[in-house]
C-alpha cells in the first residue's frame, strides 16, 4: 500500500505551495486538498502564464492527474463555478480530472454576511479575515449545522431553506444589514454547476488509489502558523493546516503519511492582524515586499514582511514531522549585502527563549543571527553548482539550525526556476 505524501507551508501562509504542487505533480498519479476554502489563493507561473487557483488542487495542469477536493475543504458554489470556468477556458478539462468530496462543506451567500458582522463587532481585535465567510462555515460545521456538497443531491432546496433562515435570524437579530438579491442567483447556479463534476466518497476512492498502488500529494493551504489549534491564536484560520489535518481532510491514517514536505520562504511574511515577531517596518521591510511583489493573490492586500523566523519554523517542523524542507523566493534576497535569520526570542522579562511560546502577542525582541548576503541575481542559476559561496552558506546554516534537509530551492516564480538538490 502506497503512503501519502504531504505538502504544506510553514509560515503564515502565502509561501508558495501553488508552485510547488506543480512542480512536483508529475511524481504523482492523483493531488488531493486537504483543508481551507477560497481565501487560499495558490499562484502558478509557467508558459509565460500566470494562474491563480482558490479551491481546485494545483495539479490541474500536469497532464491527466486526478484532483480531489477532500472533505475538509469549504466550498463556495459561486466562486468555485468562476475559477473552474477560467481554467476551462485555457483548455484544461476539469470534469475529467477533478472529484469532489461529498463531505466537504458549502459556503453559503449568508456566510458572508455573518463573516462581516462578526468582524464589525470585533472593533480593534478584528482578526482581518478574506471576507469570503470561511469562519462561519467552519463554525457551522462544528456546531452540526453545516450544508454539505452531497445534500445537493437530496432534498437540497429545503436544506437549504432552513440553513438560510437560521442565519437571517442571527443576522436580524443583530440588526446586521445584508442584500441577497443577485448574490444569492449566481450561487444557486453556482450549485447545478457543481452537479456537472463527479461528487465522490472522498476517503474510499483515495484509500483504494493507495491500495491499488497510486502516489498520492496531500496539499494544504495557509500556513502551519495560521493553524486554529497550533498557530498564533486568535489570528489564525479556522481549519487545521498542520499535517494531522491531512488526515482528517482527506479520511486517510495516520499510518498512511509519507513524506512530509515543508515549505518556507528564505524570508518571512504575513497578511492581516496578528502578531510578527521579525516584521520589518523600515525600508528593508518596503524592499522585500516590492521585490518579492507581496501582494495577496487573492485579496490583493499587502503582506506585511520581515526577516526569517526560525524559532516559529522549528516549531513547525516538528508539529508536522517534517522530514523534507522547500525554501522559496531565494531570489527575493539578492540585492542585501547581510541577512538576518531570528533564532531567539527575548521575552518581556528579559528572558531568552528558543522554544515557540503560548503567547507571542507581546513585546517580544528577536534575537538575530547575521549572515553574508550573496548579492548575485540568482535567477539566472539553473542548478545548485552554480550557488555562489554566500548562498550556500545560508543554507547550510538553516539547515543545521532547523535540523532538516533544504532538497529543493526556488530561484524564481516559474516551475523552470525550480533546483533539485
Amino acid at each position: 500500500m502506497e503512503k501519502v505524501d504531504v505538502l504544506l507551508g510553514l509560515q503564515w501562509g502565502d509561501e508558495g505551495k501553488g508552485k510547488v504542487v506543480d512542480v512536483l505533480t508529475p511524481h504523482y498519479e492523483m493531488v488531493c486538498r486537504f483543508q481551507g476554502g477560497p481565501n487560499a489563493g495558490h499562484t502558478l507561473e509557467f508558459d509565460g502564464k500566470k494562474v491563480v487557483l482558490r479551491s481546485i488542487p494545483s495539479g490541474v495542469f500536469q497532464g491527466n492527474k486526478v484532483n480531489v477536493i477532500g472533505n475538509g475543504v469549504v466550498l463556495d458554489p459561486a466562486l468555485f463555478r468562476a475559477e473552474a470556468e477560467a481554467l476551462e477556458e485555457t483548455g484544461v478539462d476539469l470534469t475529467s480530472r477533478l472529484f469532489i468530496s461529498k463531505k466537504a462543506h458549502l459556503i453559503m451567500p449568508t456566510h458572508r454576511f455573518l463573516d462581516a458582522a462578526y468582524e464589525k463587532m470585533k472593533g480593534d481585535s478584528k482578526i482581518g479575515t478574506t471576507g469570503k465567510g470561511i469562519g462561519p462555515t467552519y463554525t457551522d460545521k462544528i456546531s452540526r449545522n453545516g450544508l454539505r456538497v452531497g445534500d445537493i443531491l437530496c432534498d437540497f432546496d429545503t436544506k437549504y431553506a432552513q440553513a438560510k433562515k437560521r442565519h437571517t435570524d442571527i443576522l436580524d437579530a443583530y440588526h446586521c444589514d445584508y442584500n441577497l438579491d443577485g448574490i444569492e442567483e449566481e450561487w444557486l447556479k453556482g450549485i447545478e454547476y457543481l452537479r456537472r463534476f463527479q461528487l465522490i466518497d472522498s476517503e474510499h476512492y483515495i484509500n483504494a488509489a493507495l491500495k491499488s498502488g497510486k502516489k498520492v500529494l496531500a496539499e494544504g493551504a495557509q500556513g502551519t502558523m495560521l493553524d486554529v489549534d497550533f498557530g498564533s491564536y486568535p489570528f489564525v484560520t479556522s481549519s487545521n493546516t498542520v499535517c494531522a489535518g491531512a488526515c482528517t481532510g482527506l479520511g486517510v491514517a495516520p499510518r498512511s503519511m509519507g513524506d512530509v514536505y515543508g515549505i518556507f520562504k528564505a524570508y518571512c511574511t504575513r497578511v492581516g492582524s496578528g502578531p510578527f515577531p521579525t516584521e520589518l517596518f523600515d525600508e528593508t521591510g518596503k524592499l522585500i515586499r516590492d521585490l518579492g511583489h507581496e501582494y495577496g493573490a487573492v485579496t490583493g492586500r499587502e503582506r506585511r514582511c520581515g526577516w526569517i523566523d526560525l524559532v516559529a519554523l522549528k516549531y513547525a517542523i516538528m508539529i508536522n514531522g517534517v522530514n523534507k524542507l522547500i525554501m522559496m523566493k531565494s531570489d527575493v534576497l539578492d540585492q542585501f549585502t547581510t541577512i538576518k535569520a531570528c533564532t531567539a526570542y527575548k521575552m518581556e522579562d528579559g528572558e531568552v527563549v528558543k522554544d515557540f511560546p503560548y503567547d507571542i502577542t507581546g513585546n517580544i525582541e528577536p534575537v538575530y543571527t547575521e549572515l553574508k548576503g550573496w548579492q548575485t541575481d540568482m535567477t539566472q542559476v539553473t542548478s545548485e553548482e552554480q550557488f555562489p559561496a554566500a548562498f550556500s552558506a545560508y543554507i547550510e546554516f538553516l539547515e543545521k539550525e532547523l535540523e532538516t534537509p533544504i532538497v529543493i530551492v526556488s530561484v524564481g516564480p516559474d516551475r523552470k526556476q525550480t533546483i533539485v538538490r
